[in-house]
């Protein structure tokens, strides 16, 4: 059964756009059709603090709505932060959506029994530590080991962000006995499995684990009818109240809610 899946880079610029798209077209589903896109430019160019995290919410927000309106099947929220995922799911009434954090640390934690967590700088630490409880894996948390390497310099120098990458891996791996390493930013692709060849332990991309969480979750739908409760967390808030409120106006996002 064919699907659409989009994933959206929550940033103002389309520079890795073209380049996540190609990295996971060979491990997509074959009856996956996957769009990679991005928010507006004028928005934060990456969420490394969480005021720029703050600044890309309604636009964030209200392409996921416009994607399940458009048809989607499925979307991921491209950011390890997992930006406003309980808000996505909220709004959300039939379309799937998930994130890399989310993702990886369900896969990693069927695939041993602790984590480490690759992050970029130590300033992402603590809102990520927050995530991992949130979702429920404070138990696998072996530790987080730091590049020192912001976003946008992840890919200038492969070389050196590889060098960087092994040198804790290695301390997560003896030191911390961490039995699955979690890349936690998804500019850290392209790595993967040379170092988890290199090191005998699973290292979860963060691209590849929420694109195949998303088809699982698909599948689940289609073949089970399981989908996100509305009991409770994932209540979506009231059509009536956003049509009083004139919030369609405000955001200029008319029609967005329905009639």
């Amino acid at each position: 059964m064919k699907r659409k899946i989009l994933f959206i880079n929550p940033v103002g610029h389309d520079t890795w756009n073209k380049e996540v798209g190609e990295y996971l077209s060979s491990y997509k589903d074959e009856e996956t059709q996957l769009e990679v896109t991005s928010l507006e430019a004028g928005l934060p160019e990456h969420l490394e603090y969480n005021y720029y995290e703050v600044l890309i919410a309604e636009k964030l927000l209200h392409r996921i709505k416009k994607a399940e309106n458009e048809g989607y099947d499925a979307c991921i929220i491209g950011c390890y932060y997992d930006p406003f995922l309980q808000a996505a799911r909220e709004i959300c009434e039939k379309m799937i959506v998930t994130a890399p954090a989310e993702a990886a640390m369900h896969i990693g934690s069927t695939l041993g029994s602790s984590f480490s967590v690759l992050v970029v700088r130590n300033k992402t630490m603590p809102e990520m530590k927050v995530n991992v409880y949130h979702h429920g894996f404070g138990n696998y948390l072996a530790s987080f080991r730091s590049l020192e390497i912001g976003v946008q310099k992840l890919q200038e120098d492969p070389e050196y962000t590889k060098e960087r990458m092994r040198q804790e891996i290695k301390k997560a791996v003896e030191e911390d006995q961490a039995e699955v390493v979690l890349l936690g930013c998804t500019i850290q692709m392209g790595f993967f499995r040379q170092l988890q060849e290199e090191f005998q332990v699973p290292v979860i991309d963060a691209n590849i684990a929420p694109l195949k969480y998303a088809e699982f979750l698909c599948e689940l739908k289609e073949k089970a009818g399981w989908y996100f409760s509305k009991r409770g967390i994932y209540e979506g808030p009231q059509q009536e109240e956003i049509k009083k409120w004139g919030i369609e106006e405000y955001f200029q996002v008319s029609g967005m809610w329905g009639k």
